[in-house]
Protein backbone atom coordinates (compact mmCIF):
# COMPACT_ATOMS: atom_id res chain seq x y z
CA UNK A 1 0.00 0.00 0.00
CA UNK A 2 1.56 3.35 -1.02
CA UNK A 3 1.14 6.18 1.47
CA UNK A 4 2.84 9.02 -0.33
CA UNK A 5 0.00 11.58 -0.04
CA UNK A 6 -0.24 11.41 3.76
CA UNK A 7 0.44 9.06 6.61
CA UNK A 8 -2.32 6.59 7.48
CA UNK A 9 -3.85 7.50 10.85
CA UNK A 10 -5.67 5.00 13.09
CA UNK A 11 -7.81 5.99 16.07
CA UNK A 12 -7.42 3.42 18.89
CA UNK A 13 -10.26 3.47 21.43
CA UNK A 14 -9.69 1.45 24.62
CA UNK A 15 -9.92 2.29 28.33
CA UNK A 16 -6.82 0.15 29.06
CA UNK A 17 -3.82 2.46 28.73
CA UNK A 18 -1.33 -0.41 28.43
CA UNK A 19 -3.26 -1.97 25.55
CA UNK A 20 -3.50 1.38 23.73
CA UNK A 21 0.24 1.97 24.18
CA UNK A 22 1.07 -1.52 22.86
CA UNK A 23 -1.13 -1.09 19.77
CA UNK A 24 0.15 2.40 18.98
CA UNK A 25 3.77 1.29 19.31
CA UNK A 26 3.10 -1.52 16.86
CA UNK A 27 1.30 0.76 14.40
CA UNK A 28 4.24 3.17 14.41
CA UNK A 29 6.52 0.26 13.49
CA UNK A 30 4.18 -0.43 10.56
CA UNK A 31 4.55 3.16 9.38
CA UNK A 32 1.18 4.41 10.61
CA UNK A 33 0.24 7.29 12.92
CA UNK A 34 -1.82 6.38 15.98
CA UNK A 35 -4.16 8.56 18.05
CA UNK A 36 -5.53 7.33 21.40
CA UNK A 37 -8.97 7.73 22.96
CA UNK A 38 -9.74 6.34 26.42
CA UNK A 39 -13.51 5.90 26.00
CA UNK A 40 -16.36 6.08 23.50
CA UNK A 41 -17.26 9.70 24.20
CA UNK A 42 -13.70 10.85 23.53
CA UNK A 43 -13.73 8.84 20.29
CA UNK A 44 -16.94 10.48 19.07
CA UNK A 45 -15.42 13.90 19.74
CA UNK A 46 -12.15 12.92 18.03
CA UNK A 47 -13.73 11.93 14.69
CA UNK A 48 -15.49 15.31 14.55
CA UNK A 49 -12.12 17.10 14.64
CA UNK A 50 -9.93 14.93 12.36
CA UNK A 51 -10.27 12.65 9.33
CA UNK A 52 -9.09 9.17 10.36
CA UNK A 53 -8.47 6.24 8.04
CA UNK A 54 -9.93 3.68 10.45
CA UNK A 55 -11.11 3.27 14.04
CA UNK A 56 -10.13 0.31 16.22
CA UNK A 57 -12.51 0.25 19.18
CA UNK A 58 -13.02 -1.89 22.26
CA UNK A 59 -16.55 -2.87 23.31
CA UNK A 60 -16.38 -2.61 27.09
CA UNK A 61 -15.56 0.92 28.32
CA UNK A 62 -16.70 2.99 31.29
CA UNK A 63 -18.25 6.32 30.24
CA UNK A 64 -19.58 5.27 26.82
CA UNK A 65 -19.24 1.70 25.57
CA UNK A 66 -18.00 0.77 22.11
CA UNK A 67 -21.43 -0.11 20.70
CA UNK A 68 -22.97 3.29 21.49
CA UNK A 69 -19.84 5.05 20.24
CA UNK A 70 -19.92 3.01 17.02
CA UNK A 71 -23.57 3.89 16.39
CA UNK A 72 -22.84 7.61 16.77
CA UNK A 73 -19.69 7.53 14.65
CA UNK A 74 -21.30 5.46 11.89
CA UNK A 75 -24.36 7.71 11.76
CA UNK A 76 -22.17 10.78 11.23
CA UNK A 77 -19.41 9.18 9.13
CA UNK A 78 -20.75 6.05 7.38
CA UNK A 79 -17.65 5.70 5.15
CA UNK A 80 -15.25 5.55 8.12
CA UNK A 81 -14.37 1.88 8.78
CA UNK A 82 -14.82 0.89 12.43
CA UNK A 83 -13.28 -2.39 13.63
CA UNK A 84 -14.60 -3.73 16.93
CA UNK A 85 -12.32 -5.43 19.49
CA UNK A 86 -14.15 -7.84 21.79
CA UNK A 87 -13.75 -10.76 24.15
CA UNK A 88 -15.40 -14.04 23.18
CA UNK A 89 -18.23 -13.33 25.64
CA UNK A 90 -19.22 -10.21 23.63
CA UNK A 91 -18.98 -11.63 20.12
CA UNK A 92 -22.76 -11.45 19.63
CA UNK A 93 -22.68 -7.69 20.16
CA UNK A 94 -19.83 -7.33 17.66
CA UNK A 95 -21.73 -9.39 15.07
CA UNK A 96 -24.73 -7.10 15.59
CA UNK A 97 -22.44 -4.13 14.92
CA UNK A 98 -21.34 -5.76 11.65
CA UNK A 99 -25.00 -5.98 10.60
CA UNK A 100 -25.34 -2.24 11.22
CA UNK A 101 -22.26 -1.24 9.26
CA UNK A 102 -19.12 -1.97 11.29
CA UNK A 103 -16.27 -3.04 9.03
CA UNK A 104 -15.20 -6.13 11.03
CA UNK A 105 -14.57 -7.43 14.53
CA UNK A 106 -11.52 -9.05 16.15
CA UNK A 107 -11.46 -11.14 19.31
CA UNK A 108 -8.99 -10.61 22.13
CA UNK A 109 -6.19 -11.54 22.50
CA UNK A 110 -5.61 -10.04 19.06
CA UNK A 111 -3.96 -11.95 16.22
CA UNK A 112 -1.60 -9.22 15.01
CA UNK A 113 -1.24 -10.59 11.48
CA UNK A 114 -5.01 -10.59 11.09
CA UNK A 115 -5.21 -7.15 12.70
CA UNK A 116 -2.78 -5.68 10.19
CA UNK A 117 -4.49 -7.37 7.24
CA UNK A 118 -7.92 -6.16 8.39
CA UNK A 119 -6.74 -2.58 8.89
CA UNK A 120 -4.97 -2.46 5.52
CA UNK A 121 -8.07 -3.73 3.72
CA UNK A 122 -10.24 -1.22 5.58
CA UNK A 123 -7.94 1.68 4.67
CA UNK A 124 -7.78 0.60 1.02
CA UNK A 125 -11.56 0.31 0.76
CA UNK A 126 -11.99 3.74 2.33
CA UNK A 127 -9.61 5.11 -0.30
CA UNK A 128 -11.71 3.53 -3.06
CA UNK A 129 -14.90 5.05 -1.63
CA UNK A 130 -13.27 8.48 -1.43
CA UNK A 131 -12.16 8.27 -5.06
CA UNK A 132 -15.66 7.13 -6.02
CA UNK A 133 -17.22 10.22 -4.44
CA UNK A 134 -14.58 12.51 -5.99
CA UNK A 135 -15.21 11.13 -9.47
CA UNK A 136 -18.97 11.45 -9.14
CA UNK A 137 -18.45 15.13 -8.38
CA UNK A 138 -15.83 16.05 -10.98
CA UNK A 139 -16.29 13.86 -14.05
CA UNK A 140 -18.45 11.21 -15.72
CA UNK A 141 -17.41 7.69 -16.69
CA UNK A 142 -14.54 7.71 -19.17
CA UNK A 143 -15.56 7.58 -22.82
CA UNK A 144 -12.05 6.85 -24.12
CA UNK A 145 -11.96 3.25 -22.94
CA UNK A 146 -10.73 0.45 -25.19
CA UNK A 147 -13.60 -1.64 -23.80
CA UNK A 148 -16.40 -1.68 -26.38
CA UNK A 149 -20.07 -1.65 -25.41
CA UNK A 150 -23.10 0.45 -24.47
CA UNK A 151 -24.99 -2.16 -22.45
CA UNK A 152 -25.78 -1.54 -18.74
CA UNK A 153 -23.32 -4.26 -17.58
CA UNK A 154 -20.49 -2.62 -19.53
CA UNK A 155 -21.40 0.87 -18.30
CA UNK A 156 -21.29 -0.49 -14.73
CA UNK A 157 -17.91 -2.06 -15.45
CA UNK A 158 -16.51 1.20 -16.86
CA UNK A 159 -17.84 3.10 -13.87
CA UNK A 160 -16.18 0.64 -11.49
CA UNK A 161 -12.87 0.98 -13.35
CA UNK A 162 -13.06 4.77 -13.09
CA UNK A 163 -13.55 4.51 -9.31
CA UNK A 164 -10.86 1.93 -8.61
CA UNK A 165 -8.10 2.85 -11.09
CA UNK A 166 -6.77 5.98 -9.32
CA UNK A 167 -6.39 4.17 -5.99
CA UNK A 168 -3.58 1.92 -4.81
CA UNK A 169 -5.97 -0.92 -3.93
CA UNK A 170 -5.11 -4.44 -4.99
CA UNK A 171 -7.78 -5.61 -7.46
CA UNK A 172 -9.17 -9.07 -8.20
CA UNK A 173 -10.78 -9.31 -11.64
CA UNK A 174 -13.27 -12.16 -11.97
CA UNK A 175 -15.05 -13.50 -15.02
CA UNK A 176 -15.31 -16.40 -17.43
CA UNK A 177 -12.58 -17.19 -19.93
CA UNK A 178 -12.62 -14.89 -22.92
CA UNK A 179 -14.50 -11.99 -21.30
CA UNK A 180 -11.58 -9.56 -21.49
CA UNK A 181 -10.04 -9.58 -18.01
CA UNK A 182 -6.61 -8.56 -19.34
CA UNK A 183 -8.17 -5.60 -21.15
CA UNK A 184 -9.78 -4.51 -17.87
CA UNK A 185 -6.42 -4.78 -16.09
CA UNK A 186 -4.81 -2.63 -18.79
CA UNK A 187 -7.56 -0.02 -18.36
CA UNK A 188 -7.01 0.03 -14.60
CA UNK A 189 -3.31 0.68 -15.18
CA UNK A 190 -3.92 3.29 -17.89
CA UNK A 191 -6.23 5.34 -15.66
CA UNK A 192 -4.02 5.04 -12.56
CA UNK A 193 -1.32 7.33 -11.21
CA UNK A 194 1.12 4.59 -12.24
CA UNK A 195 0.28 4.87 -15.94
CA UNK A 196 3.79 6.21 -16.66
CA UNK A 197 5.29 3.02 -15.23
CA UNK A 198 5.39 -0.48 -16.71
CA UNK A 199 2.38 -2.75 -17.16
CA UNK A 200 3.62 -6.34 -17.02
CA UNK A 201 1.47 -9.43 -17.51
CA UNK A 202 2.25 -12.93 -16.25
CA UNK A 203 0.01 -15.90 -17.05
CA UNK A 204 0.36 -18.06 -13.94
CA UNK A 205 -1.20 -21.07 -15.67
CA UNK A 206 1.25 -21.05 -18.59
CA UNK A 207 4.41 -21.75 -16.58
CA UNK A 208 5.55 -24.69 -14.46
CA UNK A 209 6.00 -23.81 -10.77
CA UNK A 210 9.80 -23.57 -10.93
CA UNK A 211 9.70 -21.35 -14.00
CA UNK A 212 6.93 -19.20 -12.53
CA UNK A 213 8.96 -18.60 -9.36
CA UNK A 214 11.98 -17.49 -11.39
CA UNK A 215 9.77 -15.36 -13.64
CA UNK A 216 8.17 -13.54 -10.71
CA UNK A 217 11.03 -13.29 -8.21
CA UNK A 218 14.11 -13.45 -10.44
CA UNK A 219 17.15 -15.61 -9.73
CA UNK A 220 20.82 -15.45 -8.86
CA UNK A 221 23.54 -16.67 -11.17
CA UNK A 222 23.99 -20.42 -10.67
CA UNK A 223 20.67 -20.83 -8.80
CA UNK A 224 19.78 -23.71 -11.15
CA UNK A 225 20.94 -25.29 -14.37
CA UNK A 226 20.92 -22.68 -17.10
CA UNK A 227 20.97 -19.69 -14.74
CA UNK A 228 24.14 -18.23 -16.24
CA UNK A 229 23.49 -14.70 -14.96
CA UNK A 230 21.47 -12.80 -12.37
CA UNK A 231 17.96 -11.88 -13.47
CA UNK A 232 15.37 -9.52 -12.02
CA UNK A 233 11.86 -10.91 -11.68
CA UNK A 234 8.59 -9.34 -12.75
CA UNK A 235 7.79 -8.03 -9.26
CA UNK A 236 10.89 -5.83 -9.46
CA UNK A 237 10.56 -5.05 -13.18
CA UNK A 238 7.05 -3.73 -12.51
CA UNK A 239 8.15 -1.36 -9.71
CA UNK A 240 6.48 1.99 -10.15
CA UNK A 241 3.84 0.34 -12.31
CA UNK A 242 1.42 -2.58 -12.32
CA UNK A 243 1.90 -6.36 -12.35
CA UNK A 244 -1.05 -8.32 -13.74
CA UNK A 245 -1.19 -11.90 -12.45
CA UNK A 246 -3.54 -13.71 -14.81
CA UNK A 247 -5.09 -17.06 -13.78
CA UNK A 248 -3.94 -16.61 -10.17
CA UNK A 249 -6.20 -19.50 -9.14
CA UNK A 250 -3.89 -21.96 -10.92
CA UNK A 251 -0.91 -21.37 -8.59
CA UNK A 252 0.25 -23.92 -6.02
CA UNK A 253 0.02 -23.45 -2.26
CA UNK A 254 3.81 -23.06 -2.05
CA UNK A 255 3.76 -20.28 -4.64
CA UNK A 256 0.82 -18.63 -2.87
CA UNK A 257 2.88 -18.36 0.34
CA UNK A 258 5.68 -16.57 -1.52
CA UNK A 259 3.25 -14.21 -3.25
CA UNK A 260 1.64 -13.41 0.10
CA UNK A 261 4.93 -12.12 1.50
CA UNK A 262 5.33 -9.69 -1.40
CA UNK A 263 1.80 -8.35 -0.92
CA UNK A 264 2.26 -8.04 2.85
CA UNK A 265 5.83 -6.76 3.12
CA UNK A 266 6.55 -5.41 -0.40
CA UNK A 267 9.82 -7.31 -0.35
CA UNK A 268 11.21 -10.53 -1.81
CA UNK A 269 14.32 -12.62 -2.41
CA UNK A 270 15.54 -13.91 -5.76
CA UNK A 271 15.65 -17.68 -6.26
CA UNK A 272 18.96 -18.83 -4.81
CA UNK A 273 19.59 -15.47 -3.13
CA UNK A 274 19.58 -14.08 0.40
CA UNK A 275 19.38 -10.34 -0.32
CA UNK A 276 16.02 -8.76 0.57
CA UNK A 277 14.75 -6.56 -2.25
CA UNK A 278 12.03 -3.91 -1.88
CA UNK A 279 9.45 -3.43 -4.60
CA UNK A 280 6.77 -0.80 -5.21
CA UNK A 281 4.33 -2.63 -7.46
CA UNK A 282 0.56 -2.54 -7.66
CA UNK A 283 -0.90 -6.02 -8.03
CA UNK A 284 -3.93 -6.78 -10.18
CA UNK A 285 -4.93 -10.45 -10.33
CA UNK A 286 -7.52 -12.28 -12.41
CA UNK A 287 -9.22 -15.64 -12.30
CA UNK A 288 -12.06 -17.55 -13.93
CA UNK A 289 -12.35 -19.75 -10.83
CA UNK A 290 -14.58 -19.19 -7.80
CA UNK A 291 -11.81 -18.42 -5.31
CA UNK A 292 -14.18 -18.46 -2.33
CA UNK A 293 -15.01 -22.07 -3.19
CA UNK A 294 -11.31 -22.81 -3.77
CA UNK A 295 -10.61 -21.47 -0.27
CA UNK A 296 -13.34 -23.69 1.21
CA UNK A 297 -11.92 -26.70 -0.63
CA UNK A 298 -8.41 -25.97 0.67
CA UNK A 299 -6.95 -25.21 -2.77
CA UNK A 300 -6.33 -21.50 -2.23
CA UNK A 301 -4.98 -19.74 0.85
CA UNK A 302 -7.57 -17.65 2.67
CA UNK A 303 -5.04 -14.98 3.70
CA UNK A 304 -3.86 -14.51 0.12
CA UNK A 305 -7.46 -14.36 -1.10
CA UNK A 306 -8.22 -11.52 1.29
CA UNK A 307 -5.02 -9.72 0.27
CA UNK A 308 -6.00 -9.92 -3.40
CA UNK A 309 -9.70 -9.26 -2.93
CA UNK A 310 -9.53 -5.72 -1.58
CA UNK A 311 -11.72 -4.71 -4.52
CA UNK A 312 -13.43 -7.11 -6.93
CA UNK A 313 -14.14 -6.11 -10.52
CA UNK A 314 -16.51 -8.58 -12.19
CA UNK A 315 -16.42 -8.76 -16.00
CA UNK A 316 -19.82 -9.76 -17.47
CA UNK A 317 -20.11 -12.67 -19.93
CA UNK A 318 -21.09 -11.81 -23.50
CA UNK A 319 -24.49 -13.50 -23.16
CA UNK A 320 -25.43 -10.88 -20.54
CA UNK A 321 -24.63 -7.98 -22.87
CA UNK A 322 -26.28 -9.06 -26.12
CA UNK A 323 -26.91 -5.47 -27.22
CA UNK A 324 -23.12 -5.04 -27.54
CA UNK A 325 -22.70 -7.80 -30.13
CA UNK A 326 -23.32 -5.61 -33.16
CA UNK A 327 -20.80 -3.04 -31.90
CA UNK A 328 -18.21 -5.76 -31.33
CA UNK A 329 -18.90 -7.38 -34.70
CA UNK A 330 -18.41 -4.09 -36.56
CA UNK A 331 -15.24 -3.38 -34.58
CA UNK A 332 -13.72 -6.78 -35.35
CA UNK A 333 -14.76 -6.59 -39.02
CA UNK A 334 -12.90 -3.28 -39.38
CA UNK A 335 -9.91 -4.61 -37.47
CA UNK A 336 -9.48 -7.81 -39.47
CA UNK A 337 -10.36 -6.35 -42.86
CA UNK A 338 -7.51 -3.85 -42.39
CA UNK A 339 -5.18 -6.52 -41.08
CA UNK A 340 -5.88 -8.93 -43.95
CA UNK A 341 -6.31 -6.25 -46.64
CA UNK A 342 -9.91 -7.23 -47.40
CA UNK A 343 -12.69 -4.94 -48.59
CA UNK A 344 -15.68 -5.50 -46.31
CA UNK A 345 -18.65 -3.20 -46.76
CA UNK A 346 -20.90 -4.80 -44.16
CA UNK A 347 -22.50 -7.82 -42.53
CA UNK A 348 -25.67 -9.43 -43.89
CA UNK A 349 -28.81 -9.17 -41.76
CA UNK A 350 -29.10 -12.95 -41.44
CA UNK A 351 -25.48 -13.22 -40.34
CA UNK A 352 -25.96 -10.55 -37.67
CA UNK A 353 -29.10 -12.27 -36.39
CA UNK A 354 -27.20 -15.54 -36.18
CA UNK A 355 -24.37 -13.88 -34.26
CA UNK A 356 -26.85 -12.20 -31.91
CA UNK A 357 -28.72 -15.46 -31.15
CA UNK A 358 -25.62 -17.56 -30.40
CA UNK A 359 -24.76 -18.10 -26.70
CA UNK A 360 -20.97 -17.48 -27.02
CA UNK A 361 -19.59 -19.85 -24.34
CA UNK A 362 -16.12 -18.56 -25.26
CA UNK A 363 -17.31 -14.97 -24.85
CA UNK A 364 -15.66 -12.03 -26.67
CA UNK A 365 -12.58 -14.08 -27.55
CA UNK A 366 -14.74 -16.64 -29.40
CA UNK A 367 -16.58 -13.86 -31.23
CA UNK A 368 -13.29 -12.23 -32.23
CA UNK A 369 -11.91 -15.52 -33.57
CA UNK A 370 -15.15 -16.20 -35.48
CA UNK A 371 -15.07 -12.79 -37.19
CA UNK A 372 -11.38 -13.10 -38.05
CA UNK A 373 -12.03 -16.49 -39.65
CA UNK A 374 -15.07 -15.13 -41.50
CA UNK A 375 -13.18 -12.14 -42.91
CA UNK A 376 -10.35 -14.36 -44.12
CA UNK A 377 -12.71 -16.85 -45.85
CA UNK A 378 -15.28 -14.42 -47.31
CA UNK A 379 -15.47 -14.07 -51.10
CA UNK A 380 -17.73 -11.07 -51.58
CA UNK A 381 -17.82 -7.72 -49.81
CA UNK A 382 -20.33 -8.75 -47.12
CA UNK A 383 -19.75 -11.11 -44.22
CA UNK A 384 -22.39 -13.85 -44.41
CA UNK A 385 -23.51 -16.68 -42.15
CA UNK A 386 -21.69 -19.13 -44.44
CA UNK A 387 -18.37 -17.55 -43.42
CA UNK A 388 -18.91 -18.39 -39.74
CA UNK A 389 -17.57 -21.55 -38.05
CA UNK A 390 -19.95 -24.49 -38.52
CA UNK A 391 -20.77 -24.95 -34.78
CA UNK A 392 -21.91 -21.32 -34.62
CA UNK A 393 -24.04 -21.74 -37.74
CA UNK A 394 -25.73 -24.86 -36.34
CA UNK A 395 -26.27 -23.63 -32.78
CA UNK A 396 -27.28 -20.15 -33.87
CA UNK A 397 -29.82 -21.54 -36.34
CA UNK A 398 -31.19 -23.86 -33.64
CA UNK A 399 -31.55 -20.97 -31.17
CA UNK A 400 -33.27 -18.84 -33.81
CA UNK A 401 -35.78 -21.64 -34.51
CA UNK A 402 -36.45 -22.18 -30.81
CA UNK A 403 -36.97 -18.45 -30.29
CA UNK A 404 -40.10 -18.56 -32.47
CA UNK A 405 -41.51 -21.78 -30.95
CA UNK A 406 -44.01 -21.28 -28.07
CA UNK A 407 -42.39 -22.33 -24.80
CA UNK A 408 -43.70 -22.39 -21.23
CA UNK A 409 -42.09 -20.45 -18.38
CA UNK A 410 -41.19 -23.76 -16.75
CA UNK A 411 -39.33 -24.86 -19.88
CA UNK A 412 -37.52 -21.52 -20.01
CA UNK A 413 -36.44 -21.93 -16.39
CA UNK A 414 -35.28 -25.50 -16.91
CA UNK A 415 -33.32 -24.60 -20.02
CA UNK A 416 -31.61 -21.69 -18.23
CA UNK A 417 -30.72 -23.80 -15.19
CA UNK A 418 -29.23 -26.63 -17.26
CA UNK A 419 -27.39 -24.16 -19.46
CA UNK A 420 -25.91 -22.41 -16.42
CA UNK A 421 -24.81 -25.73 -14.93
CA UNK A 422 -23.11 -26.56 -18.22
CA UNK A 423 -21.32 -23.21 -18.25
CA UNK A 424 -20.13 -23.67 -14.64
CA UNK A 425 -18.98 -27.24 -15.39
CA UNK A 426 -21.42 -28.67 -12.85
CA UNK A 427 -20.49 -26.27 -10.03
CA UNK A 428 -23.84 -25.99 -8.25
CA UNK A 429 -22.78 -23.22 -5.85
CA UNK A 430 -21.61 -20.98 -8.70
CA UNK A 431 -24.66 -21.87 -10.83
CA UNK A 432 -27.00 -20.96 -7.95
CA UNK A 433 -25.17 -17.65 -7.47
CA UNK A 434 -25.52 -16.75 -11.15
CA UNK A 435 -29.19 -17.74 -11.19
CA UNK A 436 -29.94 -15.74 -8.04
CA UNK A 437 -31.33 -18.73 -6.09
CA UNK A 438 -30.10 -20.78 -3.13
CA UNK A 439 -28.15 -23.98 -3.63
CA UNK A 440 -30.97 -25.92 -1.93
CA UNK A 441 -33.55 -24.50 -4.37
CA UNK A 442 -31.32 -25.49 -7.27
CA UNK A 443 -30.97 -29.05 -5.95
CA UNK A 444 -34.77 -29.36 -5.51
CA UNK A 445 -35.35 -28.28 -9.10
CA UNK A 446 -32.73 -30.73 -10.40
CA UNK A 447 -34.38 -33.58 -8.47
CA UNK A 448 -37.70 -32.60 -10.06
CA UNK A 449 -36.14 -32.72 -13.55
CA UNK A 450 -34.79 -36.22 -12.78
CA UNK A 451 -38.27 -37.39 -11.69
CA UNK A 452 -39.80 -35.96 -14.89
Amino acid sequence: MRREDRQVTILVVDDEQVHRYMLCSMFKEWGWKCVEADDGRTAVEAVEKFVYDAVLMDVRMARMDGMEAFNRIHAAHPALPVIIMTAYSSVDAAVEAIKHGAYDYLTKPLDFDRLRLTLERAVDRKQVEEKKRERKQVRPVSTSSAIIGDSPPIQELLEMISYVAPTEATVLITGESGTGKELVAAELHKDSERSGGPFIRVNCAALAEGLLESELFGHEKGAFTGADKQREGKFVQASGGTLFLDEIGETSQAMQVKMLRVLQEHELQRVGGEETIRTDTRIIAATNRDLEEEVRDGNFREDLYYRLNVVTVAVPPLRDRGEDISLLVNHFVRKFSEKNRRVVTGVTEKCMKLLASYRWPGNVRELENAIERGVILMRGEHLTEKNLPLPIQKQGQKDMEESVRPISLEEVEKKQILKTLEETKGNKSEAARRLGITRKTLQNKLHKYEDD
